[in-house]
């Protein structure tokens, strides 16, 4: 579909909206974050781009599987879902995360207040548990630099308390490409308690070949108040996928040819990952007069075992080997104190705080063979013991006097790596390196009317590199590549948020971010990639973000981002020069969402999303095909009934309505030119489920 179709969706919604300005329907749509000031506040309020995903608009019609299904409605956000288990989604904030090979990177995401992120800045998005989640929070922009390194946006997502009577529930959810998920829920409150404990399975033969998963997923809850001046939460969660199938990615060709193939080399070495992840964790607030303490520890381990499609024979195989295999323990902890001023003039309030994280791998490499037989683990390889930690320090001031509000703070953050090289047949690894810095924001916002407010945010971070990014060195040198520094950015961002007739919310936000040593890879094949820095790059985008509550049965919300990311010098990248002006890639410029909601009687709602996505280039010098534009449009609808202590709910759904063959992700500067990663065609989803209160 070519790209006026999105433009004409996004003019008939605005269309939509517009009408709504004579309507006095009641705005539903500010909520309260405490992303960003760490004190509940509405985003409305608050001088800077934050917003607030509710529990409604992250299960209704959805399947509660991954993040991508509710953080699309976000603008500046890029969310690929890459059908592929093995590897998580890839999740960029205004172009920051956007060449993570796996995972997310460059994001801070946060459950609960434990980091779903390592120090170093690698996170599973994984870990989130949709069933259990009360809201999702993003904050974007200079205002995420007080979250410290690798903090090029911010993604919390909340649990819900256990509340009310206790009830119990049991849904199942079946769909294209073998996909079926169970799920048993009980949650609510007692003798003063509440709790929320969850369990689900999910299995999916996965739309390409040899991307089967299945997925197991606990949590429990227990939220209590000690005494009347405080509130305290016991958290625990787990996930476990064993031997999810890894299709990597696909050539240009072989894409076309047949969108749901896969390499040869993932079939005869077997490609695969296994995860077993739990985690605890504990928040505690209290109560001090006006101030309030709030405490948090979590502890957790996570243990992985991959098996890569590195040839027999090659140095990288005979160096670090084909398999990876590491047995995480990670833990951590949080103090906040929060002061309100009640001598100063308006509202001041000074935040001081400390946050500290550590992770510590026991890694192994193998290789992927044992004589003849492929795919299978081997002789040793490699055998150390990473470790990152970080401990920063941070205050901050949130202080709103008439029609002012100012918010300004720093953060010291520091993060070390240290490697304990235990293979030593092939020399010592061993080494440490510190990165740290102060990163300071400031944000300003002025009422001009009750309605409309604007604002002004600047702020300077960094990102240090990963374990994964500093695990080679280039060439066929053994070793760390401690030479890589952090990249650091500085950004600037102008924004108005707009109230109109109570049923409209209107956030515009321009915004630049101009980084120095930029991490960019400097080699890539057989499986490892080594990384660089590149100079310089500039950013600069637009966002909008509308949500209009056009009546009482019709809502619309829609999300559009246009971003430039470009390299603002030249450098070299292994035997290529890359131009300044060069496209950074897996960023597109163009980003659409919009959706239309209709709500005819309360037990019954249903909605048309679209999305549209303009191309993305796949490496640094912008020659290999770009992955093409593409626009798609989805519908889904549930039905609900009560019946005495009964409440059974339906869920329908059908994505990709217009069965368009597009590529859904991209592998960014893969070696073997291997970039894209297919989506599914004309997708269907059934569920239903039961619940029953006491």
């Amino acid at each position: 579909m070519s790209s006026p179709a999105p433009t004409r969706l996004a003019l008939l919604l605005l269309g939509l909206c517009t009408t709504a300005l004579a309507d006095d329907a009641p705005l539903i749509l500010d909520p309260s974050v405490v992303t960003g000031s760490r004190s509940a506040s509405p985003t409305f309020d608050l001088p800077y781009s934050v917003d607030g995903i509710s529990r409604e608009q992250i299960s209704d019609g959805q399947l509660g599987i991954n993040a991508s299904e509710a953080l699309s409605r976000v603008p500046g956000l890029v969310v690929q879902n890459r059908q592929n288990y093995a590897q998580d989604l890839q999740i960029s904030s205004r172009g920051f995360g956007a060449r993570s090979a796996f995972g997310v990177r460059g994001i801070k995401l946060i459950a609960d207040g434990i980091p779903a992120s390592t120090p170093d800045g690698q996170g599973q998005a994984a870990t989130f548990n949709l069933d259990t989640a009360e809201r999702i929070e993003v904050l974007r922009g200079p205002a995420a630099t007080l979250y410290g390194s690798n903090a090029g946006g911010v993604i919390q997502m909340f649990s819900r308390d256990g509340e009310g009577p206790p009830h119990i529930g049991a849904e199942t959810l079946v769909g294209s490409d073998g996909l079926n998920k169970n799920h048993l829920t009980a949650e609510g409150a007692a003798n003063g308690a509440g709790f929320v404990l969850d369990a689900s399975r999910m299995d999916t033969n996965g739309y390409r070949d040899h991307s089967s998963a299945r997925r197991d997923q606990t949590f429990a809850k227990l939220n209590f108040q000690p005494d009347d001046d405080s509130k305290l939460a016991l958290i625990y969660s787990s996930l476990e996928q064993n031997g999810t199938q890894d299709p990597l990615g696909q050539t240009w060709d072989a894409y076309k040819a047949d969108p749901r193939s896969v390499s040869t080399n993932a079939l005869t070495y077997n490609t695969r990952k296994s995860i077993d992840h739990q985690q605890l964790g504990m928040n505690y607030e209290r109560y001090f007069g006006d101030a309030t303490l709030q405490v948090n520890a979590y502890t957790g381990r996570r243990s992985v075992i991959q098996y890569l499609s590195i040839p027999k024979g090659t140095p990288p195989n005979e160096r670090g080997g084909g398999v990876v295999q590491f047995d995480r323990k990670f833990y951590g902890g949080s103090a906040r104190w929060m002061q309100p001023i009640e001598s100063a003039p308006g509202d001041l309030m000074i935040i001081t705080g400390v946050d500290f994280d550590q992770s510590e791998d026991s890694r192994h490499g193998y290789q992927n063979y044992s004589g003849n037989t492929l795919g299978v683990k081997g002789q040793l390889r490699r055998d150390e013991i990473d470790t990152a930690r970080s401990l920063d320090p941070y205050i901050q001031a949130n202080w709103a006097i008439n029609r002012w509000t100012l918010q300004a703070g720093i953060r010291h953050s520091t993060m070390e790596m240290d490697v304990d090289d235990q293979f030593l047949s092939n020399g010592d690894a061993s080494g440490s390196k510190t990165y740290q810095k102060n990163t300071p924001s400031m944000s300003v916002m002025y009422a001009f009317t009750p309605e409309l407010h604007g604002y002004v945010s600047a702020g300077e971070g960094f990102e240090t590199p990963t374990q994964g990014e500093l695990a080679y060195a280039p060439g066929n040198v053994e070793g760390f590549n401690f030479g890589l520094k952090p990249s650091e950015s500085t950004q600037y961002e102008v924004g108005l948020k707009a109230q109109v007739n109570n049923s409209t919310r209107v956030n515009a936000a321009v915004f630049q971010i101009t980084t120095e040593d930029e991490l960019v890879i400097s080699q890539s094949n057989e499986g490892r990639t080594s990384y660089q820095n590149a100079g310089r790059t500039l950013r600069r985008g637009f966002e909008l973000g509308i949500e209009s509550q056009l009546s009482e049965q019709w809502s619309t919300n829609l999300a559009y981002t246009r971003l430039q990311a470009t390299y603002d010098s030249d450098f070299a990248s292994g035997t290529n020069t890359i131009d300044k002006g060069n496209y950074l890639p897996g960023v597109p410029q163009t980003t659409l969402f919009a959706e239309l909601n209709w709500k005819p009687r309360d037990w019954v709602s249903t909605a048309i999303e679209g999305l549209y996505r303009s191309k993305v280039y796949v490496e640094d010098t912008n020659q290999q095909h770009a992955a093409p534009g593409y626009s798609v449009f989805n519908w889904r609808a549930r039905f609900e009934q009560k019946v005495e202590h009964w409440t059974f709910h339906q869920t329908l759904r059908l994505d990709n309505l217009l069965d368009r063959q597009y590529v859904g992700s991209v592998i960014v500067g893969d070696g073997n030119g291997r970039y894209y990663e297919a989506a599914p065609g004309r997708s269907w989803y059934a569920g239903a489920g039961a619940e029953y209160q006491f």
